[in-house]
């Protein structure tokens, strides 16, 4: 009798570990869970900031070109008379 109530309490601790891991594994995987789905929320909150940058800097660009061409044509007056 005691080698089985030996075995039978190895096995409890074992099956005690096993849930202690099972527990464990859980806690890590909804962290990861957590941290992933904040790191999608940053990247969209990137690319609607770049979307953003990237119309603001096109209106800079096609304002800086018509200025461009603006002056080009008064310069090519003032030399040419035209």
């Amino acid at each position: 009798m005691d080698g089985r109530d030996d075995i039978r309490q190895l096995l409890r601790e074992i099956r005690d570990t096993q849930r202690e891991q099972l527990a464990e594994y859980r806690k890590v995987a909804e962290r990861s869970l957590e941290l992933q789905q904040r790191a999608v929320a940053r990247q969209e909150q990137i690319g609607h900031f770049s979307r953003r940058l990237m119309v603001g800097g096109g209106v800079l660009v096609a304002v800086l070109l018509m200025l461009l061409v603006y002056l080009l044509a008064r310069w090519w007056r003032y030399l040419f008379g035209m």
